[in-house]
């Protein structure tokens, strides 16, 4: 596979200290230009203030790169032409010399088949709504259960089907657990109602579970960390469920259905509540990344 790992990354990872994977769909798709560039370099940041290495991953002219450098990064997020990329679409993009952003199921291969142990999102993709008429559901959850990383996210967006998303999450045998919270999170809420079965509380609590994994060994599968948004940051969530709702009745109506339905009801949320979902994506981001510089900083210095 043609794969070029940063020279920082690689020594980082040669010497045994923390890194993080970071996705860069939110680059080229998920945000506004310019304010995606700079969220970009923004992410970075907050990586290397928790004592880490950043590595945003992304195809580059059929090249899988595990970290990149500036003018890469700007590509990324200023090309209209990047592609998005998922885990099935590695091989063709890399074959082809296409150019891509990763999602979160391309991202986590190729952060898990570079040694990278943690990887920081927004939101996991999961089971559509109604998905027995659809059969819609996101790559990512087979994925996470064929990886050995650790994903730090804020849950699945609440578009999707949460509790059947938990479901099958646990089918595959991914491991769940809340960071400070009883509840799995909205993704633009800091609680979907939806309990999980364990909670940690520290870095630390983090770093000896995936530890715990190391020893326990194959079958290998992720440790989603699922960390809520700040309830100060969170969407009003009486916002929220009106304008889902109102979403969802207008995506019905235009006959909006299978892949189509996500995307139109991400930019339905953004413009009906003025921007501010996009405002909680961003706030559950930023708390996604500096939580897994530190679960990355706190594995990497058990002895």
């Amino acid at each position: 596979m043609s794969t070029h790992v940063s020279e920082e990354v690689r020594e980082a990872l040669h010497e045994g200290r923390p890194v993080v994977a970071l996705e860069s769909t939110i680059i080229a798709h998920g945000l506004p230009r310019p304010r995606n560039l700079a969220v970009a370099t923004e992410l970075e940041t907050l990586v290397r203030d928790e004592g880490a290495v950043p590595a945003t991953i992304a195809v580059v002219d059929g090249t899988a790169h595990i970290g990149l450098d500036e003018a890469r990064l700007t590509r990324i997020a200023e090309d209209p032409a990047v592609r998005k990329l998922g885990h099935r679409d590695l091989a063709p993009a890399l074959a082809t010399g296409a150019t891509g952003a990763t999602t979160v199921s391309a991202t986590a291969w190729l952060a898990d088949s570079a040694g990278i142990r943690v990887f920081a999102t927004g939101g996991l993709g999961g089971v559509h709504r109604e998905w027995s008429e659809t059969q819609d559901e996101s790559a990512d959850l087979r994925l996470l259960s064929r990886v050995g990383i650790t994903v730090v996210c804020a849950g699945v967006k609440s578009i999707l089907d949460v509790p059947a998303t938990l479901q099958r999450l646990e089918t595959l045998g991914v491991t769940v657990v809340g960071y400070g919270t009883a509840h799995f999170p909205g993704f633009y809420l800091a609680s979907s109602g939806e309990p999980v079965d364990w909670t940690l509380r520290t870095p630390e609590q983090v770093a000896r579970v995936i530890r715990a994994q190391d020893e326990l060994g194959e079958p290998y599968a992720a440790l989603v960390v699922a960390n809520p948004v700040p309830v100060e940051d969170q969407l009003e969530p009486a916002l929220h469920d009106r304008v889902l709702a109102q979403g969802l009745a207008s995506a019905k109506e235009k006959g909006i259905t299978g892949q189509a339905v996500t995307p139109f009801l991400l930019e339905y949320l953004t413009v009906h509540t003025e921007g501010a979902s996009l405002e909680a994506n961003l706030a559950a981001v930023r708390g996604n990344v500096r939580l897994a510089a530190r679960i990355a900083a706190a594995y990497h210095g058990m002895p």
